[in-house]
């Protein structure tokens, strides 16, 4: 957004842009929910390590529900050498 201004340099509106994002929310959505429900494990993790996706699958083969593990750092405490 950006302001508007009369000759004076008074601010008298502003301009602006929206965009529908109701398509993507809705893909997003389903993105998500194809993950959750994969038959297959599927984890995410941020640039520091930090878990950020952890589905269904990884949660009854790990043994971790999502709550424990997210926000943890992956290799450190979730990777043993067994």
């Amino acid at each position: 957004a950006t302001t508007r201004r009369d000759e004076q340099g008074n601010i008298i509106g502003m301009v602006g842009i929206g965009q529908d994002i109701t398509g993507r929310l809705a893909q997003e959505r389903e993105y998500s929910r194809l993950i959750d429900t994969a038959n297959a494990p599927i984890f995410g993790v941020d640039t520091l390590g930090r878990v950020n996706v952890w589905n269904k699958c990884a949660m009854r083969l790990i043994g971790y529900s999502t709550e424990e593990v997210m926000g943890r750092s992956l290799v450190k405490e979730f990777i043993t050498d067994d």
